[in-house]
Formats: structure tokens, C-alpha cells, sequence
């Protein structure tokens, strides 16, 4: 790893609080630095879909400008309300109840980290909330030295799609051994 290891104070307690929940994953420092880096090159309004305990958000705040805005949203109310209270001090942080289609109008969006499978699928609504140089993280795939893209012995049909859209120029990266994510601008 060619970064420190300490991590910032939000993301250690969104962290903590991944503990506390029982939640087994959460953004990977690697993701998250990448993350705080994507964030610190945009200006508008960057988002998550799937905030989780809000590790993703803490990473994306890390490195954000300071008039940058950053939504997110969770589906459980009861940990949304957790999340909420860790950011409660932070100005330009917003995280919604509700599911991550809540976030449409606060699109369009500069940068917008999908850490659900489900919505990942929705490349065409996804791809409407980005602003034309937009950028889509889309996290938790498995590393495949194949192409098409095989895990599991199937064609992963949603990574396939994202790298081919032509509506984006797209790249996967491995993140460690066992992860990779894509990264797709908006043409």
C-alpha cells in the first residue's frame, strides 16, 4: 500500500459503526482513497448510492471540496439515522432516508459512487443522473482475466455493459486481489 495508513476520523467512526451493525464489508481503504482523490478533481454534487453505515461517504468527504455537496442515500431509516448523526457536523454532507432513487432530484450528479448491485444493473437511469463528464465508481466486482467478463462461470453482463456503453469511456481497475471496481465518465 503506497498510502498511510492512517484513515480520517469520519471514516473511522462510520467504520465503528460497521461494527456495531454487524455489517461483514464495507468500502476498502483502497476504494475509499480512490474515492477521496476522484472527489478532490469535482465540484457540484457527488453521491452514493448504498450508504451502509456511510464509510463510502466519509471517504468521498474526505477529499471533497469545500464547495462540493455530497448525498447519499439509505434504505433502513433506523441506520440512516445513525449515519445522519455522524455527519451531523458536516455542512456539506446529506444523507437520505430512503431508497438510492430519492437521490434523482439532486442529480445531476459530478461524481456518484454505486456500491448496490441492483441499481448498478440500471445503467440507463444511472447514466441520466450524471452530468456530461460525470463519473460513475461502481464498486465490489470480482477480478476476471477473461473477457467477456466470467465469475462464477457466467458472463458478468453488468460489468460487460458499463465497459462497453459507448455513452462511456470506462476502465477496470483491481483494487486488490480479490476486488476490482469500474470507473466510467460520462462522455
Amino acid at each position: 500500500m503506497s498510502a498511510p495508513a492512517e484513515i480520517p476520523d469520519l471514516v473511522a467512526r462510520s467504520r465503528d459503526l460497521a461494527r456495531q451493525r454487524g455489517f461483514i464489508t464495507s468500502t476498502r481503504h483502497e476504494t475509499g482513497r480512490l474515492l477521496a482523490a476522484l472527489a478532490a478533481s469535482r465540484a457540484g454534487t457527488l453521491a452514493e448510492l448504498g450508504t451502509g453505515t456511510g464509510v463510502g461517504s466519509a471517504w468521498l468527504s474526505s477529499g471533497a471540496r469545500k464547495e462540493a455537496r455530497i448525498v447519499s442515500a439509505e434504505l433502513d431509516p433506523s441506520l440512516a439515522g445513525d449515519v445522519q448523526q455522524i455527519f451531523a457536523d458536516v455542512d456539506n454532507v446529506e444523507i437520505v432516508a430512503g431508497d438510492w432513487s430519492a437521490l434523482e432530484e439532486h442529480a445531476p450528479f459530478s461524481l456518484l459512487f454505486v456500491d448496490v448491485r441492483e441499481v448498478m444493473e440500471q445503467i440507463d437511469v444511472l447514466a441520466n443522473l450524471l452530468e456530461p463528464g460525470g463519473i460513475a465508481v461502481l464498486d465490489d466486482f470480482v477480478p476476471s482475466v477473461h473477457w467477456p467478463p466470467i465469475v462464477d462461470g457466467q458472463v458478468d453482463v453488468v460489468r460487460e455493459q458499463w465497459l462497453t456503453d459507448e455513452r462511456f469511456a470506462a476502465v477496470e481497475l483491481l483494487i486488490d486481489e480479490g476486488a476490482s471496481l469500474v470507473i466510467a465518465t460520462r462522455r
